[in-house]
């Protein structure tokens, strides 16, 4: 019995060591790292999960989709809906010549030979805005409060307050107007300049009247120009609609960086593009509208242009940039100071002008009466010229309208000169009148009764002096056109 035990106790032992000796093997011959544990092995416990490294995330690469919430219940109650009963227009009614001849209103009034009402019934607006301060502050846009007989301001906790419009400054649509309350939320403002293409942003709003409404988005870009005035919009994908106009524009901190002021569509609703003001801008307008009511901006009298390709080679550029001066206004600061059509505006107070529109914000923004010193391109060399600001005026002549492009070949133009009762008849100073356009001039958006005033930057004053700036030149010239009342500069190839 002893012998069976103790040769039972043998076997078993042998069956563990040869087990031990497999898995060692084993063990062996895995790679470096993935070895395990002898400790481990031979434990009671449970064995370690294996460690696994997840790779680092590309540079640049997205790794999880926002979430807005917090965002806006922390600054929702700080936005506000906006109604506008708007001033009725006079002559406008049932029964004027205006009116529609089917309305039943005109025919009623005509049948019965009654005096039409001298109003129109008043007629009502929507919008948004944002309190920018604890005494009832608000900022808005000026197309939903300019026109306005009444606003009325309504807070997320439904009071409500018939506001006082402070300042409308239609040149950057912004408005300031004020309710009789203490206490109240407010927003805080980003640095819309260090917005960047890709950023995410938020719009809370009233669009359609559906009262602080959250949407989001992205900047699309930004400085958009858009008509011709002093923005440098902000262009987002954030769902902007009728009635959003005046909320704020959101950065992910959960500050203010833009005005919903505009929507691109061929319906009337959003359709992927909306443009907010920077509140940069925004603010310094609103400085302004609560210290004094209005808003006052500069100006160097100084008609410019975009300077495309063909323009840079032609006045020696080695990339297109700057505001190109097409026309300088008689006795303005810029004639006073010697700037002159075909100089190149490149920076104002060490700020670089990469495209044309740059330059009116930037003057516009320096207080009326100071120095600008200008940076500028001319004859082929750098200059630099201090002119001295004016107040802008309600008309201001600061931008003109881009030319054609395309063109080659000789110049092909048919010239005379102006006689002293047409040049007086055109309102101009130039002396050769274009009769006929062919060829490169035709295809570069030359027209005939267009007046010649210059080429590449030099006056000229007979055929023969067109001709000699024309010889001079290289494979393109720029011409210096007057058309109706505006001044152009157009590009043409001459082969």
């Amino acid at each position: 019995m002893g012998s069976i035990r103790t040769w039972s106790l043998a076997l078993i032992a042998g069956i563990f060591v040869v087990v031990v000796a497999h898995q060692r093997s084993h063990a062996d011959a895995a790679p470096a790292g993935s070895r395990p544990v002898a400790a481990a092995a031979l434990s009671a416990s449970p064995a370690a999960a294996p460690l696994t490294v997840s790779p680092a995330p590309a540079a640049g690469r997205v790794t999880g989709l926002p979430d807005f919430s917090e965002l806006v219940a922390q600054n929702g109650a700080a936005v506000v809906n906006i109604s506008v009963v708007e001033k009725a227009q006079k002559g406008a009614g049932p029964g004027n010549d205006q009116s529609d001849a089917d309305d039943p209103l005109s025919q009623f009034f005509r049948r019965y030979q009654m005096p039409a009402p001298e109003h129109a019934p008043p007629s009502h607006g929507i919008g948004s805005g944002f309190i920018v301060s604890p005494d009832g502050y608000v900022l808005t846009n000026a197309h939903v409060v300019a026109d306005a007989s009444e606003v009325t301001v309504k807070l997320t906790d439904r009071r409500e307050f018939v506001a006082k419009v402070i300042g409308v400054d239609k040149r950057s649509d912004v408005a300031l107007i004020k309710i009789a309350a203490t206490g109240l939320p407010i927003v805080h403002f980003g640095d819309s300049s260090k917005l960047r293409p890709g950023q995410w942003v938020i719009a809370i709003g009233s669009p359609f009247g559906f009262e602080n409404s959250v949407t989001a988005g992205v900047v699309s870009a930004t400085a958009r120009p858009l008509d011709e005035n002093y923005v440098p919009f902000i262009q987002t994908d954030a769902a902007v609609n009728p009635g959003n106009s005046g909320g704020p524009l959101f950065n992910v901190d959960g500050q203010v960086i833009g005005i919903n002021a505009q929507i691109y569509s061929r319906t009337g609703g959003y359709m992927g593009m909306s443009f907010a003001i920077p509140i940069d801008l925004a603010l310094n307008v609103e400085n302004q509208l609560r210290a004094k009511g209005k808003v006052s901006r500069s100006r160097i009298g100084v008609a410019v242009q975009p300077v495309n390709q063909k323009l840079a080679m032609t006045f020696g550029l080695g990339t297109p940039h700057g505001a190109l001066i097409s026309a300088v206004e008689p006795q303005s600061p810029s004639e006073r100071a010697g700037l002159k059509p075909g100089d190149v505006i490149t920076s104002v107070n060490g700020h670089n002008i990469d495209q044309s529109f740059d330059l009116p914000t930037i003057i516009a923004e320096i207080p009326p009466g100071s120095e600008a010193h200008l940076g500028i391109w001319r004859d082929h060399k750098s200059n630099e010229i201090d002119v001295k600001t004016v107040l802008l005026d309600d008309e201001p002549a600061q931008a003109a309208a881009n030319a054609g492009e395309d063109g080659g070949g000789k110049l092909g133009l048919a010239v005379r000169p102006l006689e002293p009762a047409e040049q007086k008849e055109l309102h101009t100073r130039g002396r050769l009148l274009i009769e006929e356009v062919s060829g490169p001039a035709l295809a570069a958006g030359l027209q005939a009764g267009d007046v010649v005033l210059g080429v590449n930057g030099a006056g000229v004053a007979s055929v023969a002096d067109l001709k000699r700036e024309v010889a001079r030149a290289g494979h393109s010239v720029a011409l210096l056109i007057q058309r109706d009342e505006a001044q152009i500069y157009v590009p043409v190839d001459i082969g």
